[in-house]
């Protein structure tokens, strides 16, 4: 996890590997950008700590990480602690008493300190007018956005755009260009190579080492782009209808990438062992991949709970082309936009040739999705999402782990998926996959991930 140093002498915090050297006595650790803020200090002009990225909360209690990602999909944008309380089954006070423990700040610190540090690296990459730069960041009006750049950086937006550097402003060919910064390394090659193979035809394409994809905003057709940009950034460009909320579609592209992952504690915990302990060293930088959209993700590890990868693509193929709304002029491939769940449950599935076991499993999973969209969301234990989603008839315990793994439960494990059996038995690994993996616990889907990616044998002790 990134650690903040700030100076009670000057009043300003910096990240690692700042410049400015302080005395040891005049020096206060802070694990969020947030905290530091909120105990009265400002962001270093020299190393711009705003520009980096890290995980939010991961070592707190399972409550505070719900209220956090809840916190980054929007929920305190336009509401309020008390809100967000309720959806919690917990008092503000309460919240607010867990966040300053864990935390160090409170839910509406933690989200005005994301909206300002998303303002400010807009206001450095982009030439999106003020006003766009307002509601892009998730603010409710410009005078919310003007108070609360001020109480970050002690400037006005207008100030903060004046100073930003030449080299900030990212041109791009059409669309907005965006920074994800990470912390090294990052395996782009080999999550590239993952996201191709399980590529959805019409709606996502990998080509010369660019990602891309179709993506809906509030049923407007979008379409986003991303490379790598260099030894410490993802490079995104967005193609988008209107920017309004355009922090919430970054964090989604982040969070796909791993972008915020720490994958210290993992590597710590597996290295040692036999098996997954030289897949670590062979790719330092492998991250689990994510989702940009879940339930396209669920519906793929439907279909290959019956079928082969080659057959899967076919039939999602055929879903997008019968149920898919097109967009029409893009190039790379891509057609469509996903079908939404609720058109997935009436749809005419005869069409894209499923077999009638596989298309009764889809149809009733698209039924349960339609009925409870929070089917998919993150809030649940890893036992109780895994349970929700076995409750739908025909979906098997392997294929709801496979959907945990994508949706970023770390101790998710598929271990009846076809790709990880076949990496299992080509490597000698002949034990019941499910039973070898309890020594990876709580970190499993990071061991799946790499036993999926490895190229070489691996030999059990």
């Amino acid at each position: 996890m990134t650690t903040f140093s700030a100076v009670v002498t000057t009043g300003i915090y910096c990240r690692p590997g700042c410049g400015a050297k302080p005395l040891a006595e005049n020096v206060r650790t802070f694990e969020l950008a947030a905290e530091a803020e909120a105990a009265g200090f400002r962001a270093c002009l020299r190393c711009r700590p705003y520009r980096v990225a890290g995980p939010v909360g991961a070592d707190a209690p399972e409550l505070v990480c719900r209220a956090v990602q809840m916190i980054i999909a929007g929920a305190l944008d336009t509401g309020t602690e008390a809100g967000l309380g309720e959806r919690l089954a917990v008092s503000p006070r309460h919240l607010r008493r867990l966040f300053n423990d864990h935390l160090g700040v409170t839910p509406d610190q933690l989200a005005r300190s994301r909206r300002a540090h998303f303002a400010r690296r807009l206001l450095d990459d982009s030439d999106l007018t003020v006003a766009d730069v307002a509601f892009a960041s998730g603010f409710g009006s410009l005078r919310q956005f003007n108070r609360d750049m001020k109480l970050v950086f002690r400037a006005s937006p207008v100030e903060l755009r004046n100073r930003r550097r030449r080299a900030d402003r990212l041109a791009a060919d059409g669309g907005l260009a965006m920074r994800l910064p990470f912390a090294p390394p990052l395996d782009w090659d080999t999550l590239a190579a993952y996201l191709d193979d399980h590529a959805v035809p019409g709606v996502e394409s990998v080509r010369d080492g660019v990602y891309r994809r179709t993506i809906s905003l509030d049923g407007e057709a979008g379409v986003i782009e991303v490379e790598r940009g260099g030894d410490d950034h993802l490079l995104l460009r967005a193609h988008l209808p209107f920017w309004e909320g355009l922090i919430h579609v970054v964090d989604r592209v982040g969070t796909m990438f791993g972008v915020d992952t720490d994958t210290r504690p993992a590597r710590a915990a597996l290295a040692g062992d036999a098996v997954v302990g030289p897949l670590l060293e062979a790719r330092p930088g492998l991250r689990v991949p994510g989702a940009w959209g879940m339930f396209e993700v669920a519906v793929e590890a439907v279909l290959s709970q019956y079928s082969a990868r080659p057959r899967v693509r076919r039939q999602l193929a055929a879903l997008v082309t019968a149920a898919g709304k097109p967009v029409p002029g893009l190039d790379d491939g891509l057609t469509h936009l996903f079908p939404a769940a609720s058109v997935l449950a009436t749809a005419d599935l005869t069409g894209a040739g499923l077999p009638p076991t596989t298309a009764r499993t889809l149809r009733a999973f698209a039924e349960a999705v339609a009925a409870d969209e929070t089917l998919l969301d993150a809030g649940p234990s890893l036992t109780d999402f895994v349970t929700a989603l076995t409750g739908v008839p025909g979906l098997g315990e392997s294929t709801a782990h496979q959907i945990a793994l994508r949706r970023g439960y770390p101790d998710a494990f598929p271990g009846a998926d076809r790709t990880l059996c076949t990496a299992l038995l080509d490597n000698g690994i002949l034990d019941d996959s499910v039973a070898l993996a309890v020594r990876w616990q709580p970190w499993r889907a990071f061991a799946a991930s790499h036993l999926v990616a490895a190229g070489v044998p691996v030999q059990v002790a």
